[in-house]
C-alpha cells in the first residue's frame, strides 16, 4: 500500500494518535511505508489544520462503522465507497484503500471515543462533509437503514454537529414531504423572504470552498451537497410561485 500511503502520509497529523491510531494499529506500519518518519506532518492539535490525510483516516474508520452497524456488508455500499475513492486517488491507490477499509470492518470500532477525537482536531465544515458520506454510504441501496441512521444520528452528536444541520443533511436523503424546507432549515411556514434568507445562509455554509483545504478532488465531492440546497430552494420557489 506504498502508493496510497505516500499520499495521505504527508497530512496524517492527529489522527495518528488517539483511538483512530489505535484502531489502524499494524496497518500504519505496513500502509504507511512510503512516507518515512522524517517526511511525516505532524501538525499541531488545531481545528484550522485539517488535512486530507487525517480527514481520509477518519472517513475510512466512520464508513467501517456504518457498512457493519446492520450486521451486512452490502455491495452497493461498496460500489459506493469504491467510486469515491477511484475518483480521488485512481483505481490503484483505491484498490488498496479497498483493503484497509476491509481490515477496518473486522475490527472493534469505538465510535464515540473516534468521533470525539474529529470532532477535537477537525473543522466544522469538513464534519458536516463527513456526515454528508455517512449518508451516501447508507442509502447506496435505495434505503437508510432504521439502525444505519441510528448509528449516524450518534457520530453526529459525537461529533458536534447541530441538530438542524444533522437533520438538513438528513433531508438530502431520507426524503419526506417537507424535506426541501429542512435542508434549508426552516419551518414550511416560514415567508418568501425568510426563505431566500435561508437559502443565502445555507448556500454559504455548504459551499465547497469551505473545505477547500482538503484538496480540489474532495471540493468536487462537496458539490453534491451544494447541489441539493439548490435543489430544495428551486422546489420551494416553484411551489410558492416565488420570483
Amino acid at each position: 500500500m506504498a502508493k496510497f500511503g505516500k499520499w495521505i502520509g504527508g497530512g496524517l497529523g492527529w489522527a495518528v494518535g488517539g483511538p483512530i491510531g489505535a484502531i489502524f494499529g499494524f496497518m500504519i506500519g505496513s500502509v504507511f511505508d512510503g512516507a518515512s518518519a522524517h517526511t511525516m506532518d505532524y501538525p499541531e492539535t488545531v481545528r484550522s489544520r485539517t488535512t486530507p490525510g487525517g480527514y481520509v483516516m477518519s472517513l475510512l474508520v466512520l464508513i467501517a462503522a456504518v457498512m457493519k452497524a446492520d450486521g451486512r456488508v452490502l455491495r452497493s455500499e461498496l460500489d459506493y465507497v469504491k467510486e469515491f475513492l477511484v475518483r480521488n486517488f485512481g483505481h490503484e491507490s483505491a484498490k488498496e484503500a479497498l483493503k484497509m477499509l476491509q481490515d477496518l470492518i473486522k475490527q472493534n470500532i469505538p465510535v464515540t471515543e473516534v468521533c470525539r477525537q474529529i470532532e477535537h482536531n477537525m473543522n466544522y465544515s469538513s464534519r458536516l462533509q463527513l456526515m454528508h458520506f455517512l449518508f451516501g454510504v447508507a442509502n447506496a441501496d435505495g434505503k437508510v437503514d432504521a439502525i444505519e441512521l441510528q448509528l449516524i444520528e450518534k457520530i453526529s452528536q459525537s461529533m458536534g454537529i447541530s441538530n438542524s444541520d444533522f437533520g438538513s443533511i438528513k433531508a438530502m436523503f431520507v426524503k419526506d414531504a417537507n424535506a426541501a424546507y429542512q435542508i434549508l432549515e426552516i419551518d414550511p411556514s416560514a415567508s418568501n423572504e425568510e426563505i431566500k434568507k435561508a437559502y443565502r445562509r445555507m448556500a454559504m455554509k455548504y459551499h465547497p470552498d469551505k473545505v477547500s483545504h482538503l484538496g480540489e478532488d474532495f471540493q468536487k465531492d462537496a458539490k453534491e451537497k451544494f447541489q441539493k440546497v439548490n435543489q430544495a430552494y428551486q422546489t420551494i420557489k416553484e411551489e410558492r410561485n416565488m420570483a
